[in-house]
C-alpha cells in the first residue's frame, strides 16, 4: 500500500445511506488528515447497492473487494441499509484487513445522532483496515471502533481470518435496527407520495363533514366508539397498501427469511407511521374547516342540542377517520411503484438498475 497517498473508496446504497455518505465524505477527509497527517487522504463517492436482498455481511465485504480492485482503491468502506445479523446479533459494522473492506449497516446505528455515529464508526474502521498493513500510522488520537463499541453497547468478535465484527445486543440491538431501518423508509412522506389516496381522503372528508347525517352520528357515538372507528381506518389502509401493492415478502430459505421478517416489520410500521401522519393531517383540517364549513347553527338543528367544543370535536374525529378509509379506497388506485416506495425490499431491488454516481 502507499503510504504517501491512501485512496478510499465509500459506497453507498441509494437512499438514506447515499444522503449520509455525501456529508460524511468531507467529514472522514477532515478526521483522518487531522489524526494522521503523514498520509495523504483521497476519499471517493460511489452509490451502489452491492448485492440484492437478502445477502449477510460476507457478500457484502466480496462485493466490495471487486469494486475496490476495479477502481484501484487502497481500502473500502461500504455503507448499507441491509439488516445484518450474526447469530441473532445485530451487525453494526465489519472490518476485514484481508481484504481491505469494511461495512457499515447504518440502521443499525439507531435514528440519533447518525452522523456522528456513522463518522465514529468509519473512522474506527479505517484503523481497524490500516492496523495489519500500517501499524506505524495508527498513533494519534483517532476514536477507535472499540470505544464506539462501549457506548452502543456492542461486542467486539475476532474471526478466524483476522477480521473484525461489531455486534450489538440481541434485544436492544435489534430494536435500534428497526428504528434505524424505519427512519430510512422517512414514512413521513408516505402521505405525499399517494396523491390519489390523498385525494379520496380529501374527498370524503368534505362530503361526510357537510352532510347532516354525519352530524347527527358523531353526536350519538362515544368517546370509546370513536376511538375504535379511528383505528379501524387505520387499519383499513394500512391493510390496503400492504396487500393492493404486495408489500409482504415470503422466503423459504431459513438465513432469508430472518431478514425478510425484519423487511416486512420495517415496512409495516413505515406504512402504518405515513398513515397516522395522514391521519393528523386530516384530522386538523377537519378541526379548522369544521366550524367553517358547519355554522353552529346549522349543527344545532342536526343534532337538536346546544352546540359546544366537544361536538365540533366529534364531528371532526368522525370526518378525519372517514376521509381515512376513503383514502384507503383511492390506495387501490395507486400505482404499485408508488406504493412499493415506502418498502425496505423494494428499494434495495431497484438499487441493482441504478447507475453509479
Amino acid at each position: 500500500m502507499n503510504t504517501d497517498e491512501v485512496a478510499i473508496g465509500l459506497i453507498s446504497a441509494p437512499g438514506s445511506a447515499t444522503e449520509l455518505a455525501s456529508i460524511l465524505a468531507g467529514d472522514l477527509l477532515a478526521e483522518l488528515s487531522l489524526h494522521l497527517p503523514t498520509i495523504q487522504w483521497r476519499v471517493s463517492t460511489v452509490v451502489d447497492a452491492l448485492v440484492s436482498p437478502p445477502s449477510d455481511d460476507a457478500t457484502l465485504v466480496a462485493a466490495g473487494r471487486d469494486r475496490l480492485l476495479k477502481e484501484g482503491w487502497d481500502l473500502v468502506v461500504c455503507l448499507t441499509d441491509l439488516p445484518l445479523k450474526a447469530h441473532r446479533k445485530p451487525v453494526v459494522a465489519h472490518a476485514s484487513p484481508l481484504h481491505g473492506v469494511a461495512v457499515v449497516c447504518v440502521p443499525a446505528l439507531g435514528a440519533i445522532g447518525l452522523r456522528r455515529r456513522t463518522r465514529d464508526t468509519v473512522v474506527g474502521l479505517v484503523r481497524t483496515l490500516l492496523g495489519d498493513t500500517a501499524d506505524h500510522a495508527l498513533p494519534g488520537r483517532i476514536p477507535g471502533l472499540r470505544r464506539r463499541a462501549t457506548e452502543l453497547g456492542r461486542s467486539h468478535e475476532p474471526e478466524r481470518d483476522g477480521s473484525v465484527m461489531f455486534t450489538a445486543r440481541v434485544l436492544s440491538g435489534n430494536l435500534r435496527l428497526l428504528i434505524g431501518m424505519i427512519r430510512a423508509n422517512q414514512p413521513w412522506r408516505l402521505a405525499n407520495g399517494l396523491s390519489r389516496a390523498l385525494t379520496a381522503a380529501l374527498a370524503t372528508g368534505v362530503f361526510a363533514l357537510v352532510t347532516p347525517d354525519i352530524w347527527q352520528l358523531s353526536a350519538a357515538l362515544g368517546w370509546i366508539r370513536l376511538s375504535a372507528i379511528a383505528m379501524g381506518s387505520v387499519v383499513g389502509i394500512t391493510v390496503a397498501l400492504i396487500a393492493g401493492a404486495g408489500l409482504w415478502e415470503h422466503a423459504s430459505h431459513p438465513v432469508a427469511r430472518k431478514q425478510v421478517t425484519l423487511f416486512n416489520l420495517a415496512t409495516a410500521a413505515t406504512v402504518v407511521l405515513g398513515v397516522l401522519f395522514l391521519y393528523a393531517a386530516l384530522l386538523l383540517l377537519a378541526v379548522v374547516i369544521s366550524p367553517v364549513l358547519v355554522p353552529a347553527q346549522l349543527l344545532e338543528e342536526g343534532t337538536g342540542h346546544a352546540v359546544r367544543v366537544g361536538d365540533y370535536l366529534r364531528l371532526a374525529w368522525l370526518t378525519s377517520s372517514l376521509a381515512t378509509l376513503g383514502g384507503a379506497l383511492g390506495a387501490g388506485l395507486e400505482s404499485d411503484d408508488v406504493v412499493r416506495a415506502a418498502a425496505y425490499t423494494y428499494r434495495q431491488e431497484s438499487r441493482q438498475s441504478m447507475p453509479n454516481a
